[in-house]
């Protein structure tokens, strides 16, 4: 039982390290008019403002009446970021700029404060919801100091059409993201022994 155990969660974390180097590269093939939106990037200090303000950010976007083709693109850049980032729930991923989770991140609240400021430039929508929205983040960075804290990924612009992934192989270089790894294939193993025994 304990070597079965150990042998799925050493194929997980092997697994995870080896995963393709997908993030950074934008796709190929492209016309010349599908370039992508460039979205600057955020200091690491003002990360965890727009996370937490990032419900009332996609809910004012959700709301917005009428669209146009920026505001839908940089919406699913924030979903599928958040996808590609596991939605930021592996620990150290908003505050340790070591975690192989931190660059994505960094990705998904830049988009986050683009589609904003970008819905502050909209007609129609909830006019007054938007202002008092970027009013209070203004405050929030201002007494946090957020934009003096910054990182390596703190002056690196991003893309609507590049997504950035995790980087796997540094995983187990990581203790919080091999321990979350770690934990996580135990409950798989855990999960898949009664089912095992069932079958014999």
């Amino acid at each position: 039982m304990r070597g079965y155990c150990a042998g799925l969660v050493g194929l997980f974390l092997c697994a995870a390290a080896s995963l393709p180097a997908w993030a950074h590269h934008a796709p190929t093939g492209r016309p010349a008019d599908a370039i992508g939106i460039s979205i600057p990037s955020l200091s690491h200090g003002q990360m965890q403002v727009i996370a937490d303000n990032l419900p009332a950010i996609q809910d004012l976007a959700a709301r917005q009446d009428p669209t146009d083709l920026t505001m839908r693109r940089l919406q699913d850049f924030v979903n599928l970021q958040r996808f590609a980032c596991l939605w930021g729930m592996v620990p150290g991923t908003l505050t340790d700029e070591a975690s192989p989770f931190n660059e994505c991140a960094h990705s998904y609240l830049a988009g986050a404060r683009a589609l904003l400021l970008h819905l502050q430039q909209m007609p129609g929508g909830d006019r007054a919801g938007v202002e008092a929205l970027v009013s209070k983040i203004e405050l929030e960075m201002l007494s946090a100091n957020a934009s003096l804290v910054l990182c390596r990924y703190s002056d690196e612009p991003f893309n609507t059409n590049v997504v950035i992934a995790p980087h796997w192989g540094e995983i187990p270089l990581h203790p919080p993201s091999l321990m979350t790894f770690a934990a996580l294939a135990v409950l798989l193993c855990a999960a898949a022994l009664p089912m095992r025994g069932v079958r014999r």
